[in-house]
């Protein structure tokens, strides 16, 4: 038999079973972090598109007539993770605890799914949110008057920031402790870069979906989703293909992770 030194002689690459383990787990990873890409490309629509609705709408506060950031929104992301947090972890973790018998009451991969599933959710009220305000637009007959303040108040965009908030306390915590966890310690490095990579990759889908939609809708002289004038927009429509393709994607992703084998060492 060839000992190592004359495989190297001759040009073969010799592995040791650390390093064929170390690949066998990065690649087991691979379906989840190709299936957690749909949840990123919806997470980059709360600083985009959710601020440009808000900045059409009536943002006053009192009879002061100070009017909010629309940017100021995405607090509610973050409060909703602050309060939200101690709920998950003192009431509905030893809830879950007695029925699964587990000490972390759910797996990762099920808090990943769950954050996955509300976030559809987000799309779902976000679409039905957007779609009011064009009806209330078209009733105040400003939808060719960009600059003029559709007459809805502002808060109607809390809710899909909270439905944000909790499904990111779910998914970017789960995500971390998986990919971190799943590797094996010499490469705990690389797992959490793949999770990093994640949000990346997903800010870059999202920006080509929307340039190609917007090419695709916007040909022969139609009108596109995405034009300047919100109003004229069909923002509603994007964030319903948001949601299918959400749905689509949490279903490819319950497939892979009912199927995963946890790593145990």
């Amino acid at each position: 038999m060839a000992t190592a030194s004359e495989n190297s002689k001759k040009g073969w690459v010799v592995c040791s079973v650390n390093q064929v383990e170390e690949a066998k787990a990065l690649l087991r990873l691979g379906p989840i972090w190709i299936t957690c890409l749909v949840y990123a490309i919806v997470y980059a629509q709360y600083s985009t598109f959710f601020t440009k609705q808000a900045a059409t709408m009536d943002r006053k506060i009192g009879s002061l007539g100070f009017q909010i950031p629309p940017a100021s929104l995405q607090t509610f992301i973050s409060l909703s993770i602050l309060i939200f947090i101690p709920i998950y972890d003192r009431v509905l973790i030893p809830i879950a605890r007695a029925f699964t018998n587990k000490p972390s009451g759910i797996t990762m991969l099920q808090r990943i799914g769950i954050g996955i599933f509300l976030s559809m959710i987000a799309m779902v009220v976000a679409a039905l949110v957007e779609r009011e305000r064009l009806q209330i637009a078209i009733e105040a007959k400003i939808v060719d008057i960009p600059e003029a303040t559709v007459p809805m108040s502002v808060w109607w965009l809390v809710p899909q920031y909270i439905l944000f908030g909790i499904a990111d306390a779910f998914t970017r915590v789960g995500m971390q402790e998986f990919f971190y966890d799943q590797m094996p310690k010499s490469l705990r490095s690389v797992g959490l870069a793949l999770y990093l990579s994640i949000f990346g990759v997903g800010s870059f889908l999202s920006s080509f979906l929307i340039s190609a939609i917007e090419t695709l809708t916007g040909e022969n002289g139609q009108g596109s989703w995405f034009p300047n004038n919100l109003n004229r927009a069909h923002l509603d429509y994007f964030y319903w293909l948001l949601a299918g393709l959400n749905a689509l994607g949490l279903i490819f992703y319950l497939y892979f992770a009912k199927s995963y084998v946890y790593n145990r060492g």
